[in-house]
């Protein structure tokens, strides 16, 4: 367990920068007192928020100066050619450099994504990223991946999706052994398409390191029936945007129903507490801090819109994976991936 963790704050990125980034800098800070953090941005407003917070300013931290940042709008490709000096690709560059542990930005999710493979490049056995986050179910949380970093995945990307957010689940969420699905249109062995059924049964092969719980569906996602649902980024972000659409529309109603006569607005009243409480569970910024998992360094991407406490949690994600050394372990298990499978190559020859 790694002691000592820097992270880089893209400090311009996100939709109330910079001001979003200190204040949940602040908030992180409180848990995570022996963290260093880079601020990366502009020095002329970043100075004067950072002093006039009341556990940030007494901690270590450091401010790298740029004025240029990659809007919220701009293409991935025109980010990559002309944002160099732009906050968020100064702050994956201290990454790919060794001087921070792991960075973190509420800016452009395409722009983050296309720079921190660039300059951070795959993690040794891994042929794509994935976009991992939590989920709120009836047991408590899950992991879900791929969220909308591939459209399409073959066998070995499903496999390796596995792989990473059992470790994730693992050190993120502190599950001894999180139990893993692929998400799929049944759960009988011969349903879904061949990618699916051939990940599953590599997945079998090395059960003794995972808890494979084998196929999926829609509706175990919020049932909690597994700790870890994996899945291609189409099938994914489909169901975190239904997930997303179907709270706010629950809300929606809710509030509309406390409001409809004088009985109801009595009964808010009366069960007051208890709407807090679902509130609490339901509220976004706990969630907040998805990961893209595949990469040789830490990138957690923040939601846009989000307070200071919801970039705080994403921080505090960000930190779990450092200091637990998240990137060790996928390399550790993927050795053993690598082992099983060339231990079929093996048979398969043999018998041929």
């Amino acid at each position: 367990m790694t002691s000592s963790i820097t992270l880089s704050l893209d400090a311009m990125g996100g939709d109330r920068a910079p001001a979003l980034v200190v204040d949940g800098a602040d908030i992180a800070i409180e848990r995570l007192p022996d963290m260093r953090l880079v601020f990366v941005g502009d020095e002329s407003r970043l100075r004067p928020l950072i002093d006039g917070t009341k556990r940030l300013k007494h901690a270590t931290h450091e401010i790298l100066h740029t004025d240029e940042m990659v809007g919220p709008a701009e293409k991935p490709s025109v980010a990559l050619r002309s944002g160099r000096k732009s906050s968020m690709r100064m702050a994956i560059d201290l990454v790919a450099k060794g001087e921070a542990d792991g960075i973190v930005s509420a800016g452009n999710t395409g722009a983050l994504m296309a720079m921190s493979k660039l300059a951070l490049r795959m993690c040794p056995g891994i042929d794509r990223p994935a976009i991992a986050s939590f989920f709120p179910t009836m047991r408590g949380e899950s992991c879900m991946l791929d969220l909308g970093a591939n459209i399409e995945c073959d066998t070995n990307n499903l496999v390796q999706f596995a792989i990473m957010g059992e470790i994730f689940a693992r050190l993120v969420l502190g599950l001894n052994r999180p139990s893993v699905g692929l998400l799929n249109v049944g759960s009988e062995e011969q349903k879904g398409h061949e990618e699916l059924r051939e990940a599953a049964a590599i997945l079998r092969e090395i059960e003794a390191e995972m808890d494979f719980h084998g196929f999926v569906e829609g509706d175990d996602i919020t049932a909690g029936t597994v700790d870890v649902v994996v899945t291609d980024g189409f099938s994914g972000n489909i169901a975190l945007k239904t997930a997303e659409g179907t709270s706010r529309m629950f809300s929606h109603y809710l509030r509309e129903s406390f409001k409809s006569t004088l009985f109801t607005k009595l009964g808010y009243l009366l069960c007051r507490s208890a709407i807090g409480q679902l509130r609490d569970r339901l509220d976004p910024r706990r969630y907040n801090g998805a990961v893209f998992l595949g990469l040789n360094g830490i990138a957690v991407k923040s939601h846009g819109g989000t307070d200071a406490l919801g970039f705080a949690n994403a921080i505090g994600v960000a930190a779990d994976m450092a200091r637990y050394g998240f990137l060790d372990k996928v390399k550790e298990e993927l050795s053993v991936l690598h082992t099983v499978k060339d231990g079929e190559d093996d048979q398969k020859a043999a018998v041929s």
